[in-house]
């Protein structure tokens, strides 16, 4: 038997040659996995910073009220802004609006109060507590003027507001006006008649189903809802006259629902003239800074809004209930 026959060197090198290649192929494989899971383990830790980040952000808006540090502000123009429908469960609410109006007030750094105005209308009530309430203080602080800025609406219950104001600035193009008062709602007597539907509807007092959408309406009930209507108006033609005076300049158009741009309504007099916030703090109460002691609603309120938590039994309301008594 030759030598060459029992000699394995040649075979045994090219296994350690491949053992060698596997164990770097494997190694790679591990520190690429484990470079993978630190990757993860880093961006685990970034997002859950984010989250905690987002979450104290809310915490901060839901507790932030939007109070003003008095102690670190000097002379100024308090703003306070009503905006949307004037509803008292909305942004421009009475309890709102009056809050943000007696803080502005009673600041001894104030100078007068600017009172921004973009408002289609909405509920008399609460338009009539917002101007008392501008009256009395009014008087109660003399030295510091009101007046009313109208941004690119001031209608119906907004003017109603307004009223009570020293003086109104608008914009020339401004939307001023709709004096008046509606009630509105639906009938569906004559759909239930062809769809077969039968309304049941038990009263103790034959009034008790007053403008029941699923009823017909009678006579004595429209000319019930008529008169209130006439009552508030008056009401509403009232303030008017109080608090424009002798500025204002009245036709058989002025208390009539219509409505005009800016500039007629300073013809008119339902407003005094032309200008902005900016322009009313520096031109007219020499003081340039602008505080806004606004009432802002938290993260709370805010996200129960946006996902409609009262949307659904506002439409059952508007369906079902009596109409809405509206300065619109």
């Amino acid at each position: 038997m030759s030598d060459n026959e029992f000699d394995t060197s040649q075979p045994q090198s090219g296994l350690d040659t491949k053992g060698g290649r596997d164990r770097e192929i494997l190694e790679k494989l591990a520190f690429a996995a484990l470079n993978e899971q630190r990757a993860r383990r880093r961006w685990g830790i970034l997002l859950k910073l984010l989250t905690l980040t987002v979450i104290v952000f809310g915490l901060w808006l839901a507790f932030d009220d939007g109070a003003v540090d008095m102690e670190n502000i000097g002379r100024h123009t308090a703003l306070v802004v009503v905006d949307g429908t004037i509803e008292a469960d909305g942004k421009a609410s009475a309890e709102s609006i009056i809050g943000a109006l007696d803080k502005a007030y009673s600041s001894n750094s104030s100078v007068g109060v600017v009172m921004r105005i973009n408002s289609p209308g909405g509920s008399p009530v609460q338009a009539g507590m917002v101007n008392s309430e501008m009256q009395r203080l009014r008087s109660v602080y003399p030295d510091k003027p009101l007046y009313v800025v109208v941004d690119e609406m001031c209608a119906s219950g907004g003017y109603y507001i307004a009223a009570a104001a020293d003086k109104i600035y608008v914009d020339k193009a401004s939307i001023v006006g709709s004096i008046g008062v509606l009630m509105d709602g639906f009938g569906f007597t004559g759909l239930m008649e062809k769809l077969g539907v039968e309304r049941r509807l038990l009263t103790a007092g034959q009034n008790k189903g007053f403008m029941d959408p699923f009823s017909p309406q009678s006579q004595m009930q429209k000319d019930y809802a008529l008169e209130m209507l006439k009552e508030i108006h008056q009401q509403f033609i009232d303030v008017v006259r109080k608090g424009r005076g002798k500025r204002l300049k009245e036709t058989p158009e002025t208390f009539s629902g219509l409505f005009w741009t800016g500039a007629r309504a300073v013809d008119m007099g339902l407003a005094d003239g032309f200008g902005t916030v900016d322009s009313v703090a520096r031109d007219i109460l020499k003081a340039d800074d602008i505080v806004d002691y606004t009432q802002h609603e938290g993260l709370p309120e805010r996200v129960l809004k946006k996902f409609g938590a009262a949307v659904g039994s506002g439409a059952v309301k508007s369906l079902t209930g009596a109409g809405r008594l509206v300065l619109h």
